[in-house]
């Protein structure tokens, strides 16, 4: 398990490797795509807000990589709409299920 927050991170992929950031850079991590099967729009309800992920799973189904969406409430806890409609932007395009 581990956690990457920026802003912005390069994504790039050779051969059966993604890097997600730079190897130079604050923080980066190396993903091989060999591994990665499907992906999964996920939407969670929790007590005081719902949670936006987009996750990756192996053959086996188990979970690889999460990446969340942050910042998706202000500080009033509302919904921020422009960074909720990029999810479902996303959403549309791919699908709920993604098959590699």
């Amino acid at each position: 398990m581990s956690e990457i927050r920026s802003n912005s991170l390069g994504i790039r992929q050779k051969d059966q490797w993604i890097t997600i950031g730079e190897n130079d850079g604050p923080c980066h991590m190396h993903i091989k795509s060999e591994s990665i099967k499907k992906a999964k729009f996920i939407t969670e309800e929790k007590p005081e807000r719902t949670s936006f992920s987009v996750r990756f799973f192996d053959d086996k189904d188990e979970r690889v990589l999460g990446a969340f969406f942050t910042k998706m409430y202000d500080e009033n806890k509302s919904l921020n709409p422009d960074r909720k409609k990029l999810y479902d932007e996303m959403l549309s395009k791919y699908g709920s299920i993604i098959e590699f």
